[in-house]
């Protein structure tokens, strides 16, 4: 081989590996940050593009472990997706019935965060787990981490994820193989906080129907 071609397959081995390092690196920050937390509050906004639709929505999350959450939806209209670990429901305030599921039955893009707190392994988590240096982040300082959720395969395409210097997830960017796209931001992260179980209970208000569901989709 000449030397030539030589250098440039050490420098694409060297590239790739250091890529590939950096990752590791950068997924194991992220997993440290949220493992050590007990609590996280956080600002939301969601937005949903697909089938003609765009839809954008704000409002507080609270998480907590083990496996509990809380979407607190406040724009354009209020509503709420809760769930103690065990069991999920949604409801929005006026509606005649409220959706309930087992979380083990749960087929909702939301529903995965409520781990976020004390199990996070990006790399176990993720198929493919890299870079995307081809998409822009919200701060030019962040780093985007793109993968494919194991599980879901099926469903999603790719999800982007984009990760602050101090290893905070900032947003993340759900790719389903419909062409649909959702995304949430998150800002004004408040870790560590005391939030009562209190908060992830909900019993339906009188003369709601409960109606047993697996898909809480909005």
């Amino acid at each position: 081989m000449h030397l030539l071609p030589r250098i440039v397959c050490v420098l694409l081995l060297t590239a790739t590996a250091f890529a590939q390092t950096d990752v590791h690196k950068l997924a194991q920050s992220v997993d440290r940050r949220y493992n050590n937390l007990e609590s996280l509050e956080t600002q939301f906004t969601e937005t949903y593009r697909g089938a003609g639709i765009s839809r954008n929505e704000s409002g507080t999350l609270w998480l907590k472990r083990p496996g509990k959450m809380r979407w607190d939806y406040r724009e354009p209209r209020p509503k709420l997706f809760i769930s103690d670990g065990k069991t999920a429901w949604f409801y929005v305030p006026g509606d005649q019935q409220v959706r309930r599921a087992s979380v083990k039955k749960l087929d909702d893009l939301r529903s995965p965060l409520r781990y976020l707190l004390g199990k996070t392994k990006l790399e176990k988590e993720f198929s493919g787990l890299s870079i995307a240096p081809g998409v822009k982040p919200l701060d030019s300082a962040d780093v985007i981490l793109r993968g494919v959720p194991k599980g879901m395969e099926d469903r999603v395409t790719q999800v982007l994820l984009e990760i602050a210097p101090d290893s905070q997830i900032r947003a993340i960017t759900i790719e389903e193989a419909d062409g649909s796209t959702t995304q949430f931001r998150f800002s004004d992260q408040r870790q560590g906080i005391y939030i009562s179980d209190g908060r992830f209970r909900f019993t339906p208000p009188p003369g709601v129907e409960t109606v047993e569901s697996t898909g809480i989709s909005q």
